[in-house]
Order: structure tokens, then C-alpha cells, then sequence
């Protein structure tokens, strides 16, 4: 791997568990584990899909991030997260990874989620 291209990969998957700092505790969890998989697969992949798997990963960093800051500026709203997948899109994904897909939205989208995560705070003195 190039020194560049890893660097580059390596300060988007810090950028990215910074950015899921934003997330409600149990989304923040979830989206942390799904990222380290995610890069940790795709490690030794070739050139035209780590250049495609970095291309996604931006373009989800960027929503991300305008969606923060708007949840930011409109305090007293409820936080919205996320985007609508294009079905041209998913018609390019493979099996597999429509499964997977499959998975994270049951997983993000069940009222008793897999993580049970608490926001942690400070003892009263």
C-alpha cells in the first residue's frame, strides 16, 4: 500500500469515528463496529475497490457531516440522521452485500437494539 493511499484511509476512518460522535450513544456504537469491520475487509482489496470503498466512505462522511451541523443549528428538534439509497444504487450492489445491508437496518431499526449504551456522567460532588 502506498504511504499516500494509507494515509488517506487512515484519516478518514479517524474522521469518520469522530464524526459518529454526533450520533446518539446506541447509533454511535453501532456505526463505529460497522466502520472498523468494514475497513478492516476491505484491507486487502485491489485497486479499483479500495478506490470505490474510499469514494462511499467520503460521500458518507460529507451527509454525515452537513447532517450534524444542521441537527446542531435546529437544537430543539429531533436529530435526523441519515439518507434514502438510490435503487441504482442497490442495483449494483452484490448479494452479499444487500444481506448485509438487510442486517444493519434491522439492527438500527429494532426497538431493543444489540447495543445498550449509556451516555456516561460526571458524579455529583
Amino acid at each position: 500500500m502506498p504511504a499516500a493511499h494509507g494515509s488517506r484511509v487512515r484519516a478518514l476512518y479517524r474522521r469518520l469515528l469522530l464524526l459518529h460522535r454526533a450520533l446518539p450513544p446506541d447509533l454511535k456504537a453501532l456505526g463505529d463496529q460497522y466502520v472498523k469491520d468494514e475497513f478492516r475487509k476491505h484491507r486487502t482489496v485491489g485497486a479499483a475497490e479500495a478506490q470505490r470503498f474510499l469514494q462511499e466512505w467520503e460521500a458518507y462522511a460529507a451527509v454525515l457531516w452537513q447532517q450534524a451541523n444542521e441537527n446542531r443549528q435546529n437544537s430543539t428538534e429531533k436529530a435526523c440522521f441519515g439518507t434514502a439509497l438510490p435503487e441504482e444504487k442497490l442495483n449494483d450492489f452484490r448479494d452479499e452485500q444487500i444481506g448485509q445491508l438487510q442486517e444493519l437496518m434491522q439492527e438500527a431499526t429494532k426497538p431493543n437494539r444489540q447495543f445498550s449504551i449509556t451516555e456516561s456522567r460526571k458524579p455529583k460532588s
